[in-house]
């Protein structure tokens, strides 16, 4: 297991989480919202006390998984992800994680599975975005922040899923006080798709394109149209190049409607720093626009 402390230097804030080491040189998987926002990653190897730099090979947002790579690591003990184990309703588990993000030797939260194949809705304040989460695990175990992408252990010791819990920024819109885990089907499957590289839909590989823009649910009723409505524009970023400003709506990016904060984040992971797009907005005054924009290299995740 590590400890990771992802720096958000845009934001002024740090977060911490846990991960699972799936490789001896250093593969790491954790929850893609404990990497969100990172600008700088570094991950404490339990098992050796040694810290590295890290940096994100790849993340899925739909199943908030994301593979970290160690840098400089080799010979570590790693965890196996038993995707064949069977999980079902009163089995005992066992959570292990940095709650909050003391580090150290890992904190244990024990409990029960209450549900299986659950879903839940969860938001990320800085996006704007929100995703459904599909097949999880639902357990009684105080499982806290910062066990985030650490393992969940069934009686016999067996990885049956990855932890997830959320945060100030990463919030759940159902049942806030339970716990819950991704299976580890879904994590070797997303982990293995990750390490070979294989882009999709869903899955992104390599740095975060960048807008350089904070973005909220356009109110219709306001501006007569729906879209990303600008909140925040970052200094430098190329956003602000183009001139965007508060209070314009992103409709469109790449002739692909943006309907709301989630579609435009869905669209610009299909892209990577340096991309070329065409980004269409509704300006302050209700007039449409749309410009050339070169991505830039942003926040992971």
């Amino acid at each position: 297991m590590v400890d990771l402390v992802s720096q958000q230097s845009l934001a002024g804030t740090a977060a911490a989480g846990t991960g699972i080491v799936l490789t001896s040189n250093g593969e790491v998987l954790t929850n893609n919202h404990v990497i969100t926002g990172s600008t700088s990653l570094s991950g404490v190897d339990i098992g050796n006390g040694r810290t590295y730099t890290a940096s994100v090979i790849g993340y899925d947002r739909t199943h908030d998984l994301a593979l970290v790579q160690l840098h400089g690591a080799s010979g570590l003990q790693t965890l196996q992800l038993d995707s064949a184990a069977k999980v079902a309703v009163g089995d005992a588990v066992t959570a292990l994680g940095n709650a909050g993000g003391k580090g150290g030797t890992p904190a244990v939260a024990t409990g029960s599975v209450t549900g299986t194949d659950q879903q839940i809705i969860a938001s990320d304040e800085g996006s704007g975005s929100s995703e459904q989460l599909n097949g999880l695990i639902q357990v009684d175990a105080p499982i806290q922040a910062g066990d985030s992408g650490g393992p969940l252990l069934n009686a016999s010791g067996q990885v049956i899923g990855i932890d997830t819990a959320a945060t100030v920024s990463y919030q759940f819109q159902t049942a806030p006080a339970q716990g819950f885990a991704i299976t580890a089907a879904q994590a070797q499957q997303t982990a293995a798709a990750i390490a070979a590289g294989l882009s999709s839909s869903t899955v992104h590989i390599g740095p975060t394109a960048w807008l350089g823009v904070g973005v909220g649910a356009a109110n219709a009723s306001v501006a007569g149209t729906s879209g990303a409505e600008i909140v925040q524009v970052i200094p430098g970023s190329p956003a602000d190049g183009l001139g965007l400003a508060p209070g314009d709506i992103i409709t469109s990016l790449n002739g692909s409607q943006v309907g709301d904060p989630t579609t435009l984040t869905r669209l610009l992971d299909l892209h990577h720093p340096g991309d070329s797009v065409t980004i269409g907005w509704t300006d302050a005054n209700g007039q449409a626009q749309s410009s050339p924009l070169r991505l830039g290299s942003g926040p992971a995740g």
